[in-house]
């Protein structure tokens, strides 16, 4: 999920420069929400410890 998150964020780095505004503040929205859910889960993980 952070490699995803990560990958939207060169496209939104991409389209800021060659002009696509549109574009950029999409793939931006959803970089954040792909980032914030990353966290989440990864906070989860951390207090699950491992039960395997």
């Amino acid at each position: 999920m952070l490699r995803n998150s990560l990958l939207f964020l060169v496209i939104v780095l991409v389209a800021a420069a060659l002009g696509f505004g549109v574009v950029a503040g999409t793939a931006a929205v959803i970089a954040k929400v792909l980032f914030v859910l990353f966290l989440i889960l990864f906070a989860a993980s951390l207090f699950r410890g491992r039960h395997a």
